[in-house]
């Protein structure tokens, strides 16, 4: 058989383009679910040592962007065994943390471990049962496997890119997660959030009353990672935000995705200081939500001075 040489030859199949390696997903799920419960026990045990009767907490708390934005020692510690546990389970990755730091370098194969050691630090210093860990496993800038985990009810969402998403809990089988099949807008329970800084602050409370005569209602949970796990179980219909920072949603994110919800993401690399948009909302109401928030403003970023 004569081949044609290639100078001479034009072809008219398109070049596939290169599939990602997934073969490790399963592990690097695994890897996220312990890393999340093991941190998640370690914030449900030290809570009462720190904030319970008789506990000297005067230095436990301080602030970081403004005084209304708290970050415990329960924070640091967390994120610390973190970073231990990854550098013992797997030496050559690198951590993403919202205390310490890190940034994601520009390696395609290199897994970047992206943790949010207590989502909800107001939540959790007032006794509010809803905050969370999250652990998310990125890879070229793309969430591969994640886990969030519900510290106060002790619950575990993850998924695994490709794999689906679950809820598991001690005792009970994992349930397969799924969107609400809700399909009108004017049925839709959205959640939001809200910034510590009061420009961002005002701006995100003049798109509320603009998008609320449009739904059934509002809520305000205060953590973004268990908001897009809400949205991935049915417990809400969509949930947005503006400002997020990576370790906010690079794991929940995955989760909704994976139970197919909608979403809107900024880059992996957008400081929550741009002020861009995260949005996840139900399949049958997100092309209606998602033009909503086209004519209202919403799409468009709070970005602090």
């Amino acid at each position: 058989m004569d081949l044609v040489p290639e100078s001479n030859f034009t072809s008219t199949v398109p070049t596939p383009t290169p599939k990602p390696d997934t073969s490790d997903i399963a592990e690097l799920r695994r890897l996220a679910v312990h890393l999340a419960e093991t941190a998640a026990a370690h914030v449900r045990a030290r809570r009462p040592e720190v904030f319970g009767p008789g506990a000297q907490a005067d230095d436990a708390v301080q602030s970081k962007s403004t005084p209304t934005d708290p970050v415990t020692i329960v924070d640091t510690e967390t994120e610390a065994l973190v970073r231990r546990m990854v550098a013992e389970l797997r030496p050559g990755d690198r951590v993403v943390g919202e205390e310490d730091g890190g940034s994601l370098a520009d390696d395609p194969d290199l897994v970047h471990w992206v943790v949010d050691p207590i989502d909800g630090t107001v939540n959790f210093v007032y006794g509010i049962p809803s905050y969370s860990v999250s652990v998310a496993a990125v890879r070229g800038g793309v969430s591969v496997a994640g886990a969030v985990t519900d510290v106060a009810h002790a619950v575990t969402y993850s998924a695994g890119l490709g794999q689906g998403a679950h809820r598991a809990e001690a005792g009970l089988e994992p349930i397969r997660l799924r969107a609400n099949p809700v399909d009108t807008l004017e049925m839709a329970l959205v959640a939001t959030g809200f910034a510590y800084a009061t420009d961002r602050r005002i701006r995100q409370g003049e798109l509320v009353a603009r998008v609320l005569p449009h739904i059934r209602d509002i809520r305000r949970f205060g953590s973004a990672a268990l908001d897009l796990c809400a949205v991935a179980q049915g417990r809400t219909d969509a949930y947005y935000e503006h400002g997020l920072n990576l370790w906010d949603w690079a794991a929940g994110a995955l989760i909704a995705a994976e139970s197919g919800v909608r979403l809107i993401l900024p880059g992996p690399d957008s400081p929550g200081t741009a002020g861009e948009l995260v949005a996840a909302a139900a399949p049958g109401i997100a092309d209606e939500l998602f033009g909503l928030f086209e004519r209202t403003d919403v799409t468009a970023p709070i970005a602090l001075g």
